[in-house]
């Protein structure tokens, strides 16, 4: 039966459009120990040249990492772009939905998950410190399904771009699990401007790239403790960080983040392209620990070209790699 289209109806689509209606986003995420190579080439790839002698033998670490997969059964790993590193999955939303994660500890310590920018509840929130809600310390062999909201305050601002980025990260023992590794993005779109999938409509192409220094911990022959530093993008090292690769003509969204300590104080730089950050042009974005910051490229430059910190002993110590505009 078809109803009659009443005038408040019409008036309403006429000023908001068809409207668009909030979905429940379910992932299904672990940590877990791993083995993790900064430079799986063992070269500098940016220069192709061999690695500083110091790290030559000295690129493998254990840590811990977020990892995503298909179902509740925790079997079928799903598959994640080559350019995100270390991070944990991608999780989207667009705003108005609701972001179910189900988390299962298979390390060997307790962790959490802690979103920034997303509305939650106490029992949500994963942050261990009193009063502390029941998702704040997740035993190894436990799990606890985190209810997030992309709520208007979660999504893009009126100088945003249509979507912009956040952190999540492990917040029982919050340093020492963000150098284990336990950290990932969020991205929410503006409503009515994504497609099924969350991801925003308007852009061709996406990027996540977290600049930050991980150290790592050796004991000497004496007992002592020596701090060897891994100077990276999104966890890996001079030009290993792969898969930065677009077409030409593509809009294309990069969302760089921050992490870490006092040294983490990085400037990113694109070398042959500008963005558009915040109504300007430039090609540096500057970052403090915890930054989130979101940028729009026209790439029509093609080449191989570096991206990189500008901080001299960042680059010098291998905080660098290329992405391809391709023909």
């Amino acid at each position: 039966m078809t109803r009659p289209f009443c005038a408040v109806g019409a008036l309403l689509l006429l000023l908001f459009g068809a409207p668009a209606y909030a979905t429940t986003r379910e992932y299904y995420v672990t940590a877990e120990l791993t083995e993790w190579d900064y430079a799986p080439s063992r070269k500098d790839l940016t220069h192709e040249a061999p690695l500083p002698e110091e790290l030559r033998d000295r690129t493998v670490w254990r840590k811990v990492r977020f990892v995503e997969y298909a179902d509740d059964g925790f079997t079928e790993r799903k598959r994640q772009p080559e350019w995100l590193g270390i991070l944990g999955p991608v999780i989207r939303a667009e705003v108005g939905d609701t972001v179910v994660v189900h988390f299962y500890n298979k390390a060997d310590q307790p962790y959490s998950m802690h979103p920034h920018g997303l509305r939650y509840s106490k029992d949500e929130e994963g942050a261990q410190y009193s009063p502390a809600g029941r998702g704040a310390h997740v035993k190894p062999g436990e799990r606890h399904t985190y209810t997030w909201i992309a709520d208007d305050m979660s999504g893009p601002g009126p100088r945003d771009p249509s979507s912009i980025v956040w952190w999540y990260h492990s917040h029982v023992h919050e340093p020492d699990e963000i150098q284990k590794g336990l950290l990932g993005p969020i991205v929410v779109s503006a409503k009515g401007r994504a497609r099924p999938d969350g991801a925003p409509a308007d852009i061709d192409r996406e990027f996540v790239t977290a600049y930050m220094i991980f150290k790592e911990r050796l004991k000497s022959d004496d007992g002592q403790d020596n701090l060897i530093e891994m100077d990276g993008i999104n966890g890996l090292i001079f030009g290993n960080l792969r898969g930065l690769d677009m077409r030409n003509g593509e809009r294309v969204r990069w969302y760089v983040l921050g992490m870490g300590d006092e040294q983490d104080l990085h400037t990113a730089h694109w070398h042959g392209k500008t963005v558009d950050a915040y109504g300007r042009h430039t090609d540096v974005i500057e970052l403090l620990p915890a930054s989130m910051i979101t940028v729009t490229m026209s790439a029509d430059n093609p080449g191989t070209w570096l991206y990189h910190c500008h901080v001299d002993e960042h680059l010098r110590s291998g905080m660098h790699t290329r992405f391809t505009i391709r023909e």
